[in-house]
């Protein structure tokens, strides 16, 4: 379909569906990260809110298409969509590999001291960790409040109304988790 005639689509359906989006490929990989879903939706805040689960971080993960702001996946057979809710500025096929990565994360996480493999798997930060462990362990920071990931602090969240900061040193590990101690009792592993 010629591109103006795809144009002329996405504007009588009132710009719906993103012709950026449809130009996006579909592959497998895995998931990057734990990832928290209510079943069917994710979201790229990954809210601990009640009722959600975790998916596990090295999920075998298959993106299947691609909507308004967000990745469709398939797990475990089941459907799910990722929302780029908070990173709006990452176009969708970055956003999509971001949070599906092509090499299983397993073997790497297989590598790390027990307490970092523990927090993982907790998904809680602790102190030591890597910003890859980091995001392993509680998703990515979204990009609008985080342009950079090489930052000395990530603002997070645990819901819209508990919000947490990672504190990195120079090396890039976590020095401190700062926020108020109901928060800190939910994603910090001491």
């Amino acid at each position: 379909m010629p591109v103006r005639h795809v144009a002329a689509v996405a504007a009588l359906l009132g710009g719906l569906v993103s012709i950026q989006a449809w130009a996006q490929p579909t592959f497998s990989g895995y998931l990057c990260c734990n990832l928290r879903t209510d079943g069917s939706w994710a979201s790229d805040s990954n809210y601990a809110e009640s009722g959600k689960r975790i998916i596990p971080v090295g999920t075998p993960v298959r993106v299947t298409g691609y909507g308004r702001y967000r990745v469709q996946v398939e797990i475990g057979g089941g459907k799910q969509a990722i929302g780029n809710d908070y990173s709006r500025d990452i176009d969708l096929g970055s956003f999509a590999q971001r949070w599906v990565v092509q090499d299983d994360p397993a073997p790497k996480i297989a590598s790390f001291p027990p307490k970092i493999r523990e927090a993982i798997k907790e998904a809680r930060v602790t102190k030591g960790m890597t910003r890859d462990q980091v995001a392993m362990a509680v998703g990515w920071p979204i990009s609008s409040e985080n342009p950079k990931l090489d930052a000395e602090i990530w603002r997070m969240w645990i819901s819209s109304f508990a919000e947490y900061q990672v504190v990195f040193d120079k090396a890039g590990r976590v020095r401190e988790v700062v926020t108020d101690p109901q928060t800190k009792n939910l994603v910090v592993m001491d």
